[in-house]
This record gives structure tokens, C-alpha cells and sequence, in this order.
């Protein structure tokens, strides 16, 4: 039977070995709601120090029509920018630790642009949460 993990319980790092330890909380929130955040989701962030933290932003295309006509401009968009700027001030998560990426939902093949973003975002998060598991990243 696997016990229900704890964020805010008061564990030093001496405390657990590598298998124990949380590598990275990764929330996936839709760009298009980031206003309508719950205030439980930004306690259990809050609870969640000390363990490294980042954002998929979801449904950019949704969020901004430039970036749905042309996902290239993704990085460009002032209306995506101003969500991860949001998504940062709210939650206290750095911007470069926000991914924006968009959804497969009306595709029926795969696209070269959305696959790259998604890709971009995962390995970056694997290679976040692997410095922090070998001790190059430190989070208080």
C-alpha cells in the first residue's frame, strides 16, 4: 500500500535517500486560465519549498491569435508573455522555469513546431530535476 506523500512535512534532505526525494513538481496549467487560479493551488505550492518547481503552460494558442495563426511567434507574443509574467507573480516560480507549449487537439499528424516546444520543455525538466537530485541546484 503506497502512503500519501506530504509536502509540508518537515524532512531535512539528511533525512532521505535519492529514491525519497521529490526531483521536481511540474503543474500544467491552461494559459487561458491562469487568472482563475485557485488559492489551494498556490498554497500547496507554497508548502512545496524546497522542492524545484515548474509550469507547462498549456493552450497558448488559445490564450493569444497570433500565436494560433503562427506558433513561431510564441516567444514574441505580449499576450503569452504577460500570461507567464502572471503565472510567475502568482505562484513565485521564475519565468524561465515556465514552458509554454501548445496542445495537440485538432491535429490529426504531427507538427514539427508543437512537438519541438513540448520536447524543449520536457528535456529542460528532466535536466532541472536531475541537477537538483545530484546536488548542482539547491532549493530553500
Amino acid at each position: 500500500m503506497q502512503e500519501r506523500v506530504n509536502l509540508s512535512r518537515e524532512l531535512t534532505n539528511s533525512d532521505l535517500i535519492l529514491n525519497d526525494k521529490f526531483h521536481c513538481l511540474v503543474f500544467v496549467l491552461p494559459a487561458d486560465k491562469i487568472s482563475e487560479m485557485s488559492n489551494q493551488m498556490k498554497q500547496i505550492l507554497q508548502n512545496a519549498h524546497g522542492i524545484p518547481q515548474v509550469v507547462i503552460m498549456t493552450k497558448v494558442d488559445v490564450a493569444c491569435p497570433h500565436v494560433k495563426e503562427n506558433l513561431k511567434m510564441i516567444y514574441r507574443s505580449k499576450k503569452i508573455k504577460e500570461r507567464m509574467e502572471q503565472c510567475s507573480n502568482d505562484l513565485g516560480i521564475p519565468l524561465t522555469y515556465i514552458f509554454p507549449v501548445k496542445n495537440y487537439h485538432e491535429e490529426i499528424n504531427n507538427n514539427n513546431e508543437i512537438d519541438i516546444l513540448l520536447l524543449m520543455a520536457l528535456t529542460s525538466i528532466v535536466n532541472f530535476a536531475n541537477d537538483f537530485a545530484i546536488g548542482k541546484v539547491n532549493f530553500i
